[in-house]
């Protein structure tokens, strides 16, 4: 009996950046290398007394932080600069207005990110070789949802 399998594909998955005033931009293998979601919220502690008693607390929150990397040359590398740019000089009530949708049908997985803003203008190395440029955005919800 064949061995049962899984299948990955970078393909498979495509993603939508948006934001309310300055537009959006469809991620579907425009020069994006990969894309990284990490939940910064440690979801327990314990807290041990002096008697060694352990109180352990269940700890809220989604927020987190999605590292984007785009290739130097493209659109995506150039669309995340501009709009940098726009919600850098905009009013304050611009700067947490980006989302960004991740969707991975054949995996069964979409990722939901809300409230993000830019953690940093991204580092552009300039040498021989064209490189890959990493744009950190934080977001206030990630929401990882399984779906059949």
């Amino acid at each position: 009996m064949p061995k049962a399998h899984t299948t990955y594909s970078f393909t498979d998955v495509s993603a939508v950046l948006s934001h309310p005033s300055y537009g959006q931009f469809a991620m579907e293998g425009e020069g994006i290398g990969d894309f990284t979601v990490a939940k910064n919220t440690e979801r327990t502690v314990h807290d041990v007394a002096a008697d060694g008693h352990i109180m352990v607390s269940k700890i809220a929150g989604n927020n987190g932080s999605i590292t984007v990397n785009a290739q130097q040359t493209s659109a995506l590398h150039n669309w995340l600069q501009g709009c940098f740019n726009y919600c850098w000089a905009a009013d304050t009530d611009e700067w947490a207005r980006l989302t960004l949708t991740i969707r991975a049908p054949k995996m069964g997985k979409m990722t939901i990110a809300t409230g993000g803003s830019f953690n940093k203008e991204a580092d552009e190395p300039f040498q021989a070789q064209g490189q890959r440029i990493a744009w950190t955005l934080m977001f206030a919800d990630i929401q990882k949802m399984n779906f059949a």
